[in-house]
């Protein structure tokens, strides 16, 4: 006779959330021994919440100061409450910079990394002469001027299918370097500008090694076609250094339209 029987057993609901976090004060998203991750709080925070350990699966790990709008995880458990106290009690153990937007139970089925068809970031930067200060951390820096063809012109070099092995970080641990890129949006509010980036997945630093190429381009220092050089070269010294994290922020995974799941939260328009 087993110590838990399955007769005696309890269901177990799989419960996704959508989490928004700011993350310049973590060590990135992956849970690490110093417990200074955002996984590591979430966690700390559903345990208090729960009563028992909880283990989550991310749609898209973060690094160290990139910042989530719509962060999806999924986690197993036998606790059965009404969906909005997921919501209202585990924020009341999270810390400020940190805050689950919404929670659906979800049937086995779902996995919040398998089942993304597409995933999306932004990156914010400031144009000016002078540093940001009360943005400092939430949007990068270039102190010189931009122009918005010239960058269109060599992002349309990295729509579709190509290999991003110059875009790779070398410690990425992605089994291919081919992804599909499927938008690429450069707008400019004022001295703000506003990158998307829509893929299928994407690699290790691979936004911020785009970004970094971008801005030599934006900046006049190469040309629109450099692009498609670099692209080709399949070779990450090819490309520009990779540009600081401090802008970056994962807006979320695009699930089929069966799942249910919300596609954006509110800081997804707010952002410049």
């Amino acid at each position: 006779m087993t110590d838990n029987p399955s007769h005696l057993q309890k269901p177990i609901t799989r419960i996704a959330l959508g989490v928004s976090y700011s993350g310049s004060a973590y060590q990135g998203w992956q849970s690490q021994l110093s417990g200074l991750t955002v996984q590591d709080k979430l966690e700390a925070a559903l345990k208090r919440f729960t009563t028992h350990k909880v283990s989550t699966l991310c749609a898209g790990r973060t690094d160290a100061g990139v910042h989530g709008l719509m962060q999806v995880v999924h986690f197993d458990t036998p606790l059965k409450r009404d969906i909005n106290a997921w919501v209202r009690g585990v924020n009341s153990y999270l810390p400020s910079d940190i805050a689950i937007q919404w929670a659906r139970a979800m049937p086995t089925s779902f996995h919040c990394r398998a089942s993304a068809i597409a995933r999306r970031y932004v990156y914010c930067l400031l144009e000016s002469p002078v540093r940001p200060s009360v943005e400092a951390g939430r949007v990068g820096w270039t102190f010189g001027t931009l122009d918005l063809q010239a960058m269109q012109q060599a992002a349309s070099h990295l729509l579709g299918e190509h290999d991003f092995t110059s875009f790779r970080a070398s410690s990425c641990q992605a089994l291919s370097p081919v992804k599909t890129m499927i938008r690429i949006a450069i707008s400019q509010r004022g001295p703000y500008w506003r990158f998307e980036f829509e893929a299928n997945a994407f690699l290790h630093h691979m936004i911020r090694n785009l970004m970094g190429s971008l801005l030599v381009v934006g900046q006049g220092k190469k040309p629109p076609d450099w692009m498609r050089d670099v692209r080709d070269a399949r070779d990450r010294d090819a490309a520009a250094p990779t540009f600081s994290p401090d802008g970056l922020y994962f807006a979320g995974p695009i699930y089929p339209e069966h799942w249910g799941l919300p596609t954006q939260t509110a800081a997804y328009d707010w952002l410049p």
